[in-house]
This record gives structure tokens, C-alpha cells and sequence, in this order.
């Protein structure tokens, strides 16, 4: 039996089969425009979305995914146009990526940290084939992860001269949920990632180690800011025993989410602009949020 492709012409409804569906590719035929001969066909965002998806997952350029796609619809039995390469990298620069929401409810843990990407380019081949080679190009990446489901629920993609400090704020405002803490390494021991976090998330605690040769406020002894109290634990218990007390340990988590961007989406960027760049991160993070949903085990309680 064939299956339908009606949902996908009318915006994917909610009964969609999953199996076609995660895979088709809808289109929609407007009437001629005044400057074209011929109707057009304008793909829909979940068409664009989900060959872009299969094109970083599987490490294709753009004319391999086009050639996949069309195979897979072939496979299928469906008569769905396939968009082309120059149709994918134009919808690029403007596709909207939902943000990524959470599997739990309740406060949020906020794990931060930054990596960097490498730029794809002539780079490894210029030096295999004629033994030279040009200063690699590189961006940087800031994630922020759930402390409790592992999911990433914030991704920026910046040059790589910005400092992490400076994006931490930009992180924030991607998440509606309540933070109960924020936990990152040194580099975001600054007023301004305090100041950003107190304002959007008064009561949020901020769990990042002083830097070496910190000094506590002049307030500290009688109105103590959560740094200084960190300042005082480490001076009487010492670092690690701070780490454990005050939670800092979690971050473990995000780097093991880094580690695992790397191993299953590359640490090349393949893209080319700021636009499709922001593009393609914010897809790697929704992929990887779906294959952690998909493996994690569901647990009931029987007694």
C-alpha cells in the first residue's frame, strides 16, 4: 500500500504515519508568476529541514544529497520532486530552526562550555597533493546542555576571536525554562555572565570556579556574593571538595556532549556564511537530541 503524502501538503499534521513521513519531501505549486513562464514549486520548511539533516548526519555535499533523496523517494513509490543542490544552499541562509526543547520539565541545570570547528576547504588535500598548505580557518562553537537529559538546549556559532564570556547571555535567551544553576569553566568567571544570568534567572545559582589569584568583595563578610562563597569554600575545603559540594562535577556532562558532536557530525563546518553556518549547528543539535530521545530507555516502575 502506498502511503499517503496528503499531511505533508497541508502543513504535516499530527496523524502522520512516522516512517514516510521522516522521509518525504512535499512541495507545493503556486500559480505563475508575472516573470515565469511556468508554475514554480516552493518546498516546505520540513522538506528543506529534513534534507539538510540527512546531507550532516551522512556527511554529504550537496549534490549527494540531492541524489539521496531522490533515491529514497524512488525506493518509497512516491512522485515527489526532489529539491536541487543550488535550492538547498539558497534555503539555507534563511531556514528557521525551532529551538531545542527539553524531554523533562522542571528547573533547568545549564551546563556551558565552547569548542571549536575547523572551516572544510582545500586545507588536508593541498598538502597531500602538493605538499603545502594554508592557515586553517576556524569557529567556535558554545553549547549549552541539560544536566539532567544530556540534550543540548542552546547553540551559538561564532568567529573564533569572540569570547566565551560574551555568549553566555545570547545562550540564556534561548531558553524559557526556569535555571536553577548555571555551571561553566573559568573562562566565564566574569561580572557580565553573573550580571546576565541574575537578571534573567534571579535565583539561579552560579556554579563557576574562581580564577587563580581571585579575590573576594569588600562586601564579603557581611553580604557575601555567591563567588565569594565560593572563594571561602575552596580556601577551607579546597578545589576538589568544592567541585563535589557545589555541584561543579556536572560539567563533565558537556564535554562528553562536545565529544559526541564530534564523533557523530564532524568537527568540520561545512558550510560557508554566517547564515548557513548558525544553520547547520542549530540542525546538528536538534539530530543529536532526537538519536539521544530514540536510545534512551524508557523506565516504569513495577513495585
Amino acid at each position: 500500500m502506498q502511503p499517503s503524502t496528503n499531511g505533508w501538503f497541508q502543513g504535516c499534521g499530527s496523524r502522520a504515519e512516522p516512517w514516510p513521513y521522516l522521509l518525504l519531501l512535499s512541495r507545493t505549486h503556486y500559480p505563475p508568476l508575472p516573470w515565469a513562464r511556468n508554475g514554480h514549486e516552493v518546498y516546505s520548511t520540513l522538506a528543506i529541514t529534513t534534507a539538510l539533516t540527512m546531507r550532516m548526519v551522512f556527511g554529504l555535499g550537496l549534490r549527494q544529497t540531492e541524489g539521496l533523496i531522490g533515491s529514497i523517494i524512488g525506493l518509497l513509490g512516491l512522485e515527489l520532486a526532489v529539491p536541487d543542490h543550488s535550492t538547498l544552499s539558497r534555503r539555507a541562509k534563511t531556514l528557521e530552526v525551532p529551538l531545542p526543547r527539553r524531554a523533562t520539565a522542571g528547573p533547568l541545570h545549564l551546563l556551558v562550555d565552547s569548542t571549536g570547528l575547523k572551516l572544510g576547504g582545500a586545507g588536508e588535500w593541498l598538502i597531500e597533493k602538493h605538499g603545502t598548505s594554508r592557515r586553517r580557518s576556524w569557529r567556535k562553537l558554545h553549547i549549552g546542555v541539560d544536566a539532567d537529559s544530556g540534550e543540548i538546549v542552546a547553540v551559538e556559532v561564532t568567529r573564533k576571536d569572540v569570547d566565551d564570556a560574551a555568549m553566555a547571555d545570547a545562550l540564556l535567551g534561548q531558553i524559557a525554562d526556569p535555571i536553577a544553576s548555571f555551571i561553566a569553566d573559568g573562562l566565564y568567571d566574569q561580572d557580565r555572565v553573573s550580571e546576565a544570568v541574575a537578571e534573567r534567572h534571579p535565583n539561579a545559582a552560579v556554579i563557576v570556579p574562581p580564577r587563580a589569584g581571585a579575590v573576594a568583595t569588600a562586601s564579603a563578610d557581611t553580604a557575601p556574593t555567591q563567588r565569594d562563597r565560593h572563594l571561602r569554600m575552596i580556601a577551607e575545603r579546597g578545589r576538589m571538595a568544592w567541585q563535589k559540594a557545589s555541584g561543579y562535577d556536572l560539567r563533565a556532562k558537556v564535554e562528553a556532549t562536545i565529544g559526541r558532536y564530534k564523533r557523530v557530525i564532524g568537527d568540520v563546518l561545512r558550510s560557508r556564511t554566517d547564515e548557513t553556518e548558525a544553520t547547520e549547528v542549530a540542525l546538528a543539535a536538534a539530530a543529536l537530541n532526537r538519536m539521544l530521545g530514540l536510545g534512551r530507555p524508557s523506565y516504569v516502575r513495577i513495585a
